[in-house]
């Protein structure tokens, strides 16, 4: 039996549904940093008292930037799960751009975003 090229038009709507829900989740997770960002929560030191007001400041800005990297962080990897959902239209989605083989459907499952098996990432590594 011939080694398959490409996964079955089901299987790329079961990664698909898999790949949707964490899309959800993300977007998700990133308005809460945008919230945290701009104040939108409510929890800035205007409601403590001037004592621990310049105390805190430091520590706001601590988070705020820390929240920034997150949401950056967080957009990205949005962006992969929206490269990968174009995979899956082309019809090209679980399969290796080093080695041009099938990446297993393990690893699709854990990082459906992934555009290289285990073995191609192992080599990209050394």
């Amino acid at each position: 039996m011939a080694e398959k090229t490409r996964y079955s038009d089901a299987e790329l709507e079961e990664f698909r549904a898999i790949i949707n829900e964490k899309l959800q989740q993300a977007y998700a997770d990133y308005e809460q940093l945008r919230n945290a960002l701009n104040n939108l929560d409510g929890n800035d030191t205007s409601d403590t008292s001037p004592t621990f007001k310049v105390l805190e400041e430091g520590a706001t800005t601590m988070t705020k930037e820390e929240a920034g990297r997150l949401a950056q962080r967080q957009m990205k990897f949005i962006q992969h799960l929206q490269a990968a959902l174009v995979r899956i239209e082309n019809k090209t989605y679980g399969i290796c751009r080093e080695t041009g083989k099938l990446i297993p459907k393990e690893r699709l499952r854990a990082v459906p975003h992934a555009t290289l098996s285990i073995e191609a990432k192992e080599t990209e590594k050394k």
